[in-house]
């Protein structure tokens, strides 16, 4: 049987009632400008990791110090959500490859589950057009719609409640696809949370007014994020330049099997 991810984190961190933010590769980079800007923001501390032989054999290097591909950060930030102390955040630059969305699904849902998490959220972006990971029928012509799926009633009452409207109809693939199907599934709480970003399809774009829009959504939940809109958007312009910096190709390499390098999720 192939070894499944494994999940490495401090001993001494206590995830009981945490709300874990997911932010895996997404279009524009969405997901991973939100993440840098939490845990800038919010003072988290890097706990631990996620190990396995099919991830990328590289570490990512920021301030001279070496990080594994796929984070976990922690901290005590406010939130106002319900049976959340705490926040969780799992940050990855790096695509997963399809072989292996089901078995990190279920490693890091069997950690949420036995750790006793409030609630999860996952960090995701869509964009209109031919070869995309999600196929979104968005009825909302706007170009800066924000789109939300849930896995159960109470779920959908807290999206309702950050104005994030539901997606009615269509296709989700990838971590976060998988994710909220096994969340279902299972019956765990957890939200995802997509923009609309007019990021390239190839995904080397990033689009940092996508991720600030996620993050005004995310101010109702973490009184501690809110920044006015224009230094908010300067800012992620700042981590999205950081991003540019910190990312080498081989971090997301061209799928063996064949389908479109502009794949995320």
């Amino acid at each position: 049987m192939p070894e499944p991810p494994k999940v490495e984190v401090d001993p001494d961190l206590n995830a009981a009632g945490a709300l874990v933010v997911s932010c895996f590769p997404s279009i524009g980079f969405v997901s991973s400008i939100v993440a840098h800007y939490l845990v800038d923001k919010l003072g988290l501390e890097m706990v631990g990791g996620v190990r396995h032989p099919k991830l990328p054999p590289v570490c990512l290097v920021q301030d001279g110090k070496p990080l594994p591909p796929m984070r976990f950060y922690s901290g005590e930030p406010l939130c106002n959500m319900e049976r959340c102390d705490k926040i969780v955040l799992i940050a990855s630059e790096i695509q997963v490859i399809p072989e292996l969305n089901l078995p990190l699904a279920t490693t890091l849902l069997d950690w949420c589950s036995e750790n006793g998490v409030g609630a999860i959220i996952l960090i995701d972006s869509y964009a209109q057009g031919i070869g995309q990971q999600h196929s979104i029928f968005d009825d909302d012509e706007s170009e800066e719609s924000m789109l939300g799926i849930g896995s159960t009633d109470a779920s959908h009452e807290t999206l309702a409640g950050l104005g994030v409207p539901l997606l009615k109809q269509g296709v989700v693939g990838g971590i976060t696809g998988v994710m909220m199907g096994e969340c279902r599934r299972r019956e765990i709480d957890a939200m995802a949370i997509l923009a609309e970003s007019d990021g390239d399809i190839g995904g080397s774009l990033p689009d940092a007014r996508a991720a600030a829009r996620i993050i005004e959504c995310l101010d109702n939940l973490l009184p501690a994020v809110h920044l006015d809109p224009e230094p908010l958007l300067a800012e992620a312009q700042r981590i999205e330049g950081e991003i540019r910096e910190m990312m080498a190709v081989h971090l997301n390499p061209p799928s063996e099997s064949g389908a479109p390098s502009s794949m995320y999720g």
